[in-house]
């Protein structure tokens, strides 16, 4: 496909969605007049009970209309119905290039009605630094969000397209290797960015989630994906482990009552206490503390494969649920009440158990081998049982009482 034809394809969509916001106003109540985000909304449902005015009687009377752009945007773009923009009333659509180029451009005509240029573009325009967040329209609809690829966070007027005082707010130490790659998301009073890394995995980068006052342009908090025991923006090389991006489209996934956040992570290595490669983790909010994760039995295949399970986003589905499938063409339906699993406590316990070892303890009590660990849940077993006795430490159980309990489940997991 060419440049052209990308651009066209990406604007035919936005046109059309700007014909529905047309023809609602003149459907039965009530209609969809705004798309205000990547998903629609911060849970990311990118589906509406709401009329969109496009019927099997007028859908032939949609055409396509190509506009010519500063660059390929590969993102989505966003759409507000009747908002100010340079002096008159517009249906106006929201891009932002691979460059961080943001464009307002009438629905109705095509015309570019302003152009924000991030500053500093020749410093990476034609290069492989790129981002492909989808921007964000304020609540208040006064504002738009938007990425470049320098790792900054924009605020806009929508009126001007004018950069507004405190901003923009820059959310990585090295954006040559961590990439704002998910689309904006908000909750309450915070604007929601991340990051990923770039094609080929180029380390040293980490994902993380950064939550910035959109009032005020301060970052409120931050939670790593790997050495989630610090909570700011820190340079990647300065942590053990790299990669476990937030790389799918979706990014963070509000959950509905806004007071929980899903993200999913990329390929990375995985120890159930800081480092949470290749699973979905919720937070809460607003101050992403960690609450519970998932990480598939088969994680370490998954990173050394380059199966990305956080290729795609968790999808929120009533009665507490949430769906996702990754690289490896799994679907996993999962229970939000209870996302930790057996087989994460076990890697879990092993991890405390070499610091244990590595400080000097030389007796502590093995995990239960009950059957809600699975097979795994043995192979982990041993690797504590052999660690232990290379060490000369001495070891209880399985389990608190010293007894193996192998057809059912184990009252403890592990204690160290």
């Amino acid at each position: 496909m060419s440049r052209s034809t990308r651009l066209g394809a990406a604007l035919a969509v936005a046109l059309a969605l700007a014909a529905i916001g047309a023809l609602a106003a003149r459907a039965s109540a009530p209609q969809l007049q705004n798309w205000p985000e990547f998903g629609l909304n911060p849970q990311r449902t990118n589906s509406t009970a709401e009329a969109t005015g496009i019927t099997a009687a007028n859908v032939s009377h949609l055409r396509t209309r190509t506009v010519a752009l500063p660059g390929t945007v590969d993102s989505s773009p966003i759409y507000l119905h009747g908002v100010q923009v340079a002096g008159a009333t517009h249906n106006t659509i929201f891009v932002t290039t691979t460059y961080g180029i943001t464009l307002a451009i009438d629905a109705g005509s095509g015309r570019i009605l302003w152009r924000f240029t991030p500053p500093g573009i020749a410093s990476w325009s034609g290069s492989a630094q790129i981002t492909t967040a989808s921007p964000l329209a304020d609540p208040n609809r006064a504002y738009v969000y938007s990425t470049s690829p320098n790792g900054e966070v924009h605020k806009l007027a929508i009126a001007t397209g004018r950069e507004q005082p405190g901003w923009p707010v820059k959310i990585t130490t090295d954006p040559g290797h961590e990439k704002l790659t998910a689309s904006l998301n908000v909750t309450g009073s915070q604007l929601l960015a991340s990051t990923g890394g770039y094609f080929g995995d180029p380390p040293p980068y980490i994902g993380h989630v950064v939550a910035i006052e959109r009032a005020n342009a301060h970052i409120s908090v931050v939670f790593n994906t790997l050495c989630s025991g610090r909570r700011r923006i820190i340079a990647a090389s300065t942590c053990r482990a790299s990669d476990s991006a937030i790389l799918s489209r979706s990014g963070p996934v509000v959950e509905p009552g806004g007071t929980r956040l899903l993200i999913s992570t990329g390929n990375g290595p995985y120890d159930g206490r800081t480092d949470f490669g290749d699973s979905v983790i919720e937070l809460t909010l607003p101050n992403l503390a960690f609450r519970q994760a998932f990480t598939p039995t088969d994680q370490e295949r998954l990173n050394t494969g380059d199966l990305d399970l956080g290729s795609g986003s968790p999808a929120v589905l009533p009665g507490d649920l949430a769906w996702i499938a990754g690289k490896d063409g799994i679907q996993r339906l999962l229970n939000l009440a209870a996302l930790d699993n057996a087989v994460a406590r076990l890697k879990q316990s092993a991890s405390a158990c070499d610091e244990s070892l590595a400080a000097g303890v030389r007796a502590f009590v093995m995990p239960g081998l009950g059957n809600e660990a699975g097979a795994e849940g043995a192979v982990v077993a041993a690797r504590i049982a052999k660690r232990a006795l290379d060490s000369g430490a001495a070891v209880v159980g399985p389990n608190c009482m010293g007894v193996a309990v192998p057809n059912a489940a184990s009252f403890w997991i592990g204690t160290v």
